[in-house]
């Protein structure tokens, strides 16, 4: 029987892998004319775990700029975290939307 280093199998373990960082995106609020602010606050709490604070904040932006960054993940947190906003919002009954862009 071979040992650890590959010994007889023709196979090198000292192969180096590059392994590379998956990339992040931005998810966005974007701002209508029927989403309330408090339901905004809500979803960015609820969803995206932030503080009172920082949840005000990022609704301002969405509020004045018609739009806001909520965070940047690897691109399956950012659609599911997508995705929840849609169907929480859908629950409660408003247009709000979020899309996520690459960083």
């Amino acid at each position: 029987m071979s040992g650890i280093d590959g010994a007889g199998t023709g196979l090198s373990l000292e192969r180096e892998e590059k392994l590379k960082e998956p990339e992040d995106y931005r998810v966005v609020l974007l701002n209508d004319d029927y989403t309330t602010m408090d339901f905004v606050v809500a979803v960015l709490m609820t969803i995206f775990q932030k503080s009172q604070g920082d949840a005000s904040s990022i609704m301002k932006d969405v509020h004045r700029k018609g739009r806001g960054v909520v965070g940047r993940y690897p691109w399956d947190i950012a659609a599911t975290k997508a995705d929840q906003v849609h169907a929480m919002a859908r629950k409660h009954e408003y247009p709000l939307r979020c899309i996520v862009e690459k960083s």
